[in-house]
């Protein structure tokens, strides 16, 4: 490895306001993955990423549409006998509602304090700037990279990755490489350095109960029919026992039981119970008894409402019985539970305890698989070696409760072994109003995947393979 990256730091440190600047402008454009009405700023933003990658000096940059949002594609492939990396992060955001709890709307980026803040200024634009800023410095300042790089960028990871396993399916020659990184991950509690080897898997569906055709008055039906917000509140009470675990019947036939060493692992991550609950704002923390908050958060399957409605939701009173209601719910899987398995078990449960009086369905929604990481893998150990050098603390192995559909789709479709390179502050409030990152982890994360691409050229990728199973990661 080169004794220096004087040059490249340099360069990043003289372009690092025109890069603000630029985040900003990719940050100012609402591609909402989930709203149909969104889909030209998908394009809109698809566009703009093409457009500096073609700046930045990549190569067979194209803008590839799909059944959904198109993704972008570039490569600079022009390193003999060096490894071929296939790198990933997505373009698209989460929904920005509630917006009455945005300290400034969410598509209006303002910095301050250090931080930069909008929706997807973490989650997950920040790494789609990052390894453009990354690529540009190499081919500016020393007009070649150390190893070849494929990039694919997202604009549907927020709901569901649904259309891109076909693309990647069909363009598998394309996407030839020795090694996947994925950027879409965040660093431990108190923004320690860490590297996320496991990511869960996820099963999304939506709940619909009907009762009367319409809207019926309390007061002259009330006892009369059945209500479907009461059968839905019970429908949804009995999804978990009293000591926290999921009481759907197989849910936990599949389960891999993580060994002794990775809970001892996760028992020896620096972590503040205390302070986690302060920052979140709850009372105290719960879930799966017998299991820690990491161990829940990370190892362990879940099944969680993320959406009610239904019935009068204005001010003041409006004495109904709701037509219909409908739930959102999403299950958290781990190795080796299957999506559409778990979808099958979820939607019996919900119809085995619908009572009586009301008609109900269950949509499944979207799916992802669980995916795992061999810690020893070279590629995972050249990127501890160069978050070390940058940050000066050694990186944590963390298991994150998180989905990145992908990872398994690299995996199953290409064969890739996959890293996880993110450097999302923990508390970014993905997802959530005032959604922000810290600056120092953005111009940071810059330069580790500048020496990373570096370090990966004299790492053995060959015929490496990383995916394991949880017990032996």
């Amino acid at each position: 490895m080169s004794e220096t990256f004087s040059d490249l730091d340099a360069h990043l440190e003289a372009g690092a306001a025109a890069r603000l600047a630029d985040f900003v402008a990719l940050l100012s454009i609402p591609s909402i993955s989930a709203l149909p009405e969104h889909r030209p700023d998908l394009e809109a933003t698809a566009a703009f990423i093409a457009e500096r990658m073609r700046h930045a000096g990549l190569e067979h940059v194209e803008v590839a549409p799909t059944d959904g949002p198109p993704v972008v594609y570039g490569d600079w492939l022009r390193a003999p006998r060096a490894p071929t990396v296939l790198v990933y992060a997505h373009y698209d955001v989460q929904p920005v509602d509630p917006l009455d709890l945005w300290v400034k709307p969410p598509f209006e980026p303002r910095v301050e304090e250090g931080r930069v803040y909008a929706r997807g200024a973490a989650d997950d634009k920040s790494h789609v700037a990052m390894h453009l800023a990354a690529v540009e410095a190499w081919l500016s300042v020393r007009q070649a990279l150390p190893i070849n790089l494929r990039f694919l960028f997202e604009g549907e990871e927020e709901s569901g990755s649904e259309n891109l396993e076909r693309w990647v399916e069909a363009h598998r020659e394309q996407l030839a490489a020795d090694l996947a990184v994925v950027s879409d991950t965040e660093f431990l509690d108190g923004n320690l350095p860490a590297i996320t080897s496991s990511l869960r898997g996820m099963m999304y569906a939506q709940v619909d109960v009907r009762g009367p055709d319409l809207d019926l008055h309390s007061g002259g039906f009330g006892g009369v029919v059945r209500n479907p917000a009461d059968a839905l509140a019970r429908i949804l009470a009995s999804l978990h026992d009293e000591e926290g675990r999921v009481a759907i019947a197989g849910f936990y036939d599949a389960v891999q039981e993580p060994g002794t060493r990775i809970r001892e692992e996760v028992a020896r991550l620096p972590f503040d119970e205390e302070a986690y609950r302060q920052r979140i704002g709850v009372p105290e923390l719960a879930g799966e008894a017998g299991w820690s908050p990491l161990e829940r958060r990370g190892l362990r399957p879940t099944c969680d409402v993320n959406g009610l409605w239904g019935g009068f939701q204005g001010e003041g009173a409006k004495t109904i019985i709701p037509a219909h209601v409908h739930a959102k719910v999403s299950c958290r899987l781990v190795p080796d539970q299957d999506p559409e398995r778990i979808f099958e078990l979820f939607r019996r449960h919900v119809i085995d305890h619908a009572p009586s009086g009301v008609e109900v369905e269950v949509h499944l929604i979207n799916t992802g698989r669980p995916s795992v990481t061999a810690t020893h893998h070279p590629a995972v150990e050249a990127a501890a070696g160069v978050i070390e050098a940058v940050f000066g603390q050694r990186p944590y192995l963390i298991f994150e409760g998180g989905s990145v559909p992908v990872t398994a789709v690299f995996d199953k479709t290409l064969g890739l072994p996959v890293v996880l390179l993110g450097f999302m502050n923990p508390d970014c409030q993905a997802h959530a109003p005032n959604e922000s990152l810290v600056l120092d982890n953005f111009e940071q994360g810059i330069r580790v995947i500048c020496r990373y691409w570096e370090a990966l050229a004299e790492a053995p990728l060959a015929g490496q393979g990383a995916s394991g199973s949880a017990s032996a990661a």
